[in-house]
């Protein structure tokens, strides 16, 4: 029945805050089983029937949204095609596959009495474009959480860091003039030497599962016409944090380092860790499992207690052509998550 929602997720067009539909159709599956659902604008989850004050809490989560399709699928990205092993469609891996199998594993495990751990299981929305409306408008109305499984596509390898984000416009002032007379500032020079200092310095703290903080330049614009000499240079940067600053930190860094006016778009989105020791870790490395630390961002950059990723399928189908997950990596992570919840 879990691969059955999965088909009916990817034939409904549930792009980031438009995931009306796809919301409709979880919280009706989780209502036909008994399960009753709550539901906060887009965001679907269920708490477990058995909850327990004396044991902790264990948030299983997963986003319905997808990114809108490329121009070069070959199939119908909406029409769920299955190929052997392979079922393909839009948000089949990134993150319908974790999706179901946390709903499936929630679902095997909810009335069962001999846990550790109390569950909850949210779907939540908004988070490839990390929405203000998707988890971070559902964490207040959760119960207490003590830490969570994050089902993204990690060939069910835990990753057990993440990077964190912040995008920076930075503008460069300098004063006008006639190029032919050497006059004025070049507002060109100061964003170059800023950009020279981004290229040649690292920050100290270097984390042994993401490494250094990243910066990198990705957009910049100046000038009007050849003659003139421009007052002004702006350029973005993509800031990626590790788990050693937070975001407030890493831009008060560059403010005293950078010519430049800086203006954060965000600094919500922090890096994000669990501690090496914690049970779930301990118990994945027992099971095989071998800790990462990755580089790309989920909702658990929103979240305020510990965390890590583990899904079916592969980082590197998300948000590409002919999107896929096979059916035996949601069997397998659904195995998994039981071993790792009981023991």
């Amino acid at each position: 029945m879990v691969l059955d929602l999965l088909r009916r997720l990817i034939a409904t067009p549930r792009h980031s805050r438009e995931e009306g539909a796809a919301a409709d159709i979880v919280e009706q599956y989780f209502s036909e089983r008994g399960l009753q659902p709550q539901r906060h604008k887009n965001n679907v989850w269920c708490v477990d029937p058995l909850m327990d004050s004396r044991r902790p809490t264990l948030l299983l989560n997963a986003h319905i949204d997808t990114v809108r399709p490329v121009a070069s699928w070959t199939r119908d990205p909406y029409t769920p095609t299955l190929e052997g092993d392979r079922l393909y469609g839009l948000g089949s891996n990134d993150c319908g596959g974790g999706l179901v199998a946390l709903i499936a594993t929630y679902e095997r495990l909810a009335h069962t009495s001999d846990r550790a751990w109390n569950l909850v299981v949210l779907a939540s929305a908004e988070e490839e474009v990390s929405g203000r409306d998707g988890i971070e408008a559902a964490i207040p109305l959760l119960p207490h959480i003590d830490v969570a499984i994050v089902g993204e596509p990690t060939g069910m390898q835990p990753a057990i860091a993440e990077r964190g984000l912040m995008v920076i416009d930075a503008t460069s002032h300098g004063r006008s003039g006639h190029a032919a007379r050497n006059e004025g500032i070049n507002a060109i020079d100061i964003a170059m030497h800023d950009i020279l200092w981004l290229h040649s310095n690292t920050l100290p703290r270097v984390s042994p599962m993401l490494g250094a903080v990243k910066t990198t330049v990705t957009i910049i614009h100046s000038g009007t016409q050849h003659n003139v000499i421009p007052d002004t240079c702006d350029f973005t940067i993509d800031v990626r944090t590790n788990e050693m600053y937070s975001n407030t930190e890493v831009l008060d860094i560059l403010r005293n380092e950078l010519k430049s006016e800086l203006r954060p778009r965000s600094t919500r989105l922090s890096s994000s860790t669990i501690a090496e020791d914690h049970p779930l870790v301990v118990r994945l490395r027992e099971m095989g499992r071998t800790p990462f630390g990755s580089p790309t961002l989920s909702d658990q950059a929103l979240m305020p207690w510990q965390s890590l990723k583990l899904g079916p399928g592969q980082s590197s189908r998300s948000h590409t052509a002919d999107e896929y997950i096979k059916i035996s990596e949601i069997q397998e992570a659904v195995e998994i998550y039981v071993s790792l919840i009981n023991n």
